[in-house]
């Protein structure tokens, strides 16, 4: 493993007024645009305000095929729209929202069987835009697939915070199941 990640987190970053581990995937398609639409009008100043009216179509796309490219590697996939974390520290999706928060979680809390990786974000990884010819695009990692493409490559926040070499600026963790997640919504909320 990285010398680096003697011990790997897995890090959500969220706006405090709505909470961890909301998407607007994981509800039906007219309340996500809802949703989406009152971020725009409410939080003009956020990434999220900045996304097209596509944005849920193209990201349920590309949920479908982390789900069968996950499975198809024996991942087990228990939720149709996934939790979304990065491993480690990303600071550039630190700034994404007005009033930012983050929770850190061990990844010995996660069953690793139920949680599939992406070297960047999965939509960048699979767009058809971008044909760079680099090995980690167009593929899903399970967590030892990963663990060998860090050791290759490192974490792209070391060497991509500012996105100059490419899309990849971290490495999206796509959680399917809802544990230990649930755990940590019942106590943000106690």
């Amino acid at each position: 493993m990285n010398p680096a990640l003697e011990k790997m987190y897995l890090y959500h970053y969220f706006d405090k007024r709505s909470g961890p581990f909301l998407s607007v995937t994981a509800v039906p398609k007219e309340e996500g645009n809802t949703i989406l639409d009152q971020m725009k009008r409410e939080r003009p100043g956020s990434m999220c305000a900045r996304r097209d009216a596509d944005y849920i179509a193209k990201r349920r796309a590309t949920e479908a095929i982390l789900r069968q490219e996950f499975t198809a590697k024996g991942g087990i996939v228990e939720l149709e729209s996934p939790y979304y974390m990065v491993v480690e520290h990303s600071p550039w999706l630190s700034t994404w929202y007005e009033q930012g928060d983050y929770i850190k979680i061990p990844i010995e809390e996660f069953d690793v069987r139920k949680i599939s990786f992406t070297y960047g974000d999965s939509m960048p990884t699979f767009s058809p835009k971008v044909n760079d010819g680099k090995e980690y695009r167009k593929h899903v990692y399970t967590y030892e697939e990963i663990l060998k493409i860090i050791d290759k490559y490192g974490l792209p926040q070391e060497w991509n915070d500012d996105g100059k070499h490419g899309p990849e600026r971290y490495i999206e963790a796509h959680v399917w199941s809802k544990e230990p997640i649930a755990c940590i919504i019942g106590r943000s909320k106690d």
